[in-house]
């Protein structure tokens, strides 16, 4: 994929009526146009995230298909096809054949992806994990640095931000420089995910990196050009080949004449298929926060937190904080108030930053989603015009 192509995955058409509501969504202010006069989209400052997409009454803003391509890789029987489903998906599938938001089309979906010819179907939620760890290990990595536990001196400073939302962490790279060395180095799911397929999984299975084709469906836009960044290369080939968007699986399933109600229910693929189930939450605001602090706590006290009020970021407003009081091992059980921040908006975060940058912020972790709500909400759900 070019790094064109991957610059210009949201675009306006020509028939855009100027109705301006565009604008009022987009949190980067990348959409230019006045009421009345065509609108068209500043790609150095476009997210890729969609929600002018699903917010258009016209619905004449699109997004660059992959299906093409992904369609193109299962016809070729050189090829070994996979793909992998983010848990937002499963929840809202559903929707585009008839079903009542959030139902739970787990097991069809499975199904409908053997049904349309893929050789291994997998569930993200194991990557997630993966993701989880490295966060929480990253943040208990410079929660020592700061309490000035030797051997940590090399590690990131805090606040720690999250980094599994693809047009967060753009709105950071384009606005904020600075504050790179606060977000996570970790990668998100989907691209944890491709890493795996292109360097563990060949070598379980016996196939060449060069002839795997890995898939992603999820709720995102941004992902399209999340795939494509020049560093997802883990096996020196594209960890992520292409990304379908929920909206474009049920494409594929109606277009292959796939009786959707009556499928099966079927279960992800065994290899990278279990995980611990706090990946669930991931697609909604706070949910990162949620799992990423319960491994944190766990590996700082050396016991397992059994239950924690997070009742105060749970919920859809922009900003939220809490604060969870953490026994450190290594500091002969000192208890440490771990305050924690989740900005779901990314529009809402320029203010938290600049406190960051100027030393003013007390807080040691900070979860940023771009879609109000989390990805639940992203640019490449099933869109609702009776909402």
């Amino acid at each position: 994929m070019s790094s064109l192509y991957a610059e210009k995955i949201i675009q306006i058409s020509d028939r855009c009526r100027s109705c301006d509501h565009c604008t009022s969504v987009c949190p980067s202010g990348a959409i230019a146009g006045k009421l009345g006069e065509q609108h068209y989209i500043d790609h150095n400052k476009c997210l890729n995230c969609g929600q002018c997409l699903i917010n258009c009454p016209a619905e004449i803003i699109k997004d660059l298909s992959m299906a093409e391509e992904v369609k193109a890789a299962l016809a070729n029987p050189k090829k070994f096809v996979i793909v992998q489903t983010a848990p937002s998906v499963r929840v809202a599938l559903g929707e585009e054949f008839g079903k009542a938001p959030g139902y739970n089309a787990k097991g069809k979906m499975f199904a409908s992806l053997r049904k349309l010819g893929f050789d291994k179907v997998y569930d993200t939620e194991f990557t997630a994990d993966l993701t989880i760890m490295e966060e929480g290990s990253e943040l208990i990595n410079r929660v020592f640095k700061a309490v000035g536990q030797p051997g940590y001196e090399t590690s990131g400073p805090l606040p720690q931000f999250t980094s599994c939302c693809p047009a967060w962490v753009k709105y950071a790279e384009d606005n904020y420089p600075k504050i790179l060395p606060h977000v996570s180095s970790a990668k998100s799911p989907q691209q944890m995910f491709g890493a795996v397929a292109k360097t563990y999984l060949p070598q379980k299975l016996n196939i060449e990196p060069a002839d795997i084709f890995c898939v992603s469906v999820m709720p995102c836009t941004a992902k399209k050009y999340e795939c494509s960044r020049p560093e997802m290369i883990s096996s020196g080939y594209q960890d992520v080949n292409a990304v379908l968007t929920t909206r474009e699986l049920a494409q594929l399933i109606k277009e292959a004449g796939i009786d959707f109600d009556s499928l099966p229910e079927e279960a992800a693929d065994s290899f990278v298929g279990q995980s611990t189930g706090a990946a669930t939450i991931f697609g909604a605001t706070g949910g990162v926060m949620e799992a990423a602090l319960r491994t944190a706590y766990e590996l700082l006290s050396g016991q397992s937190l059994e239950q924690i009020d997070f009742k105060a970021v749970r919920g859809l407003s922009p900003v939220r904080e809490a604060t969870v009081s953490i026994p450190i091992k290594a500091l002969g059980g000192a208890v440490l108030p771990v305050k924690v921040a989740i900005v779901t908006g990314t529009k809402h975060v320029a203010s938290l930053i600049e406190d960051v940058l100027a030393g003013r912020s007390n807080y040691h972790f900070i979860e940023v989603m771009n879609c109000p709500g989390g990805c639940i909400n992203g640019g490449g759900q099933p869109i609702r015009r009776d909402a």
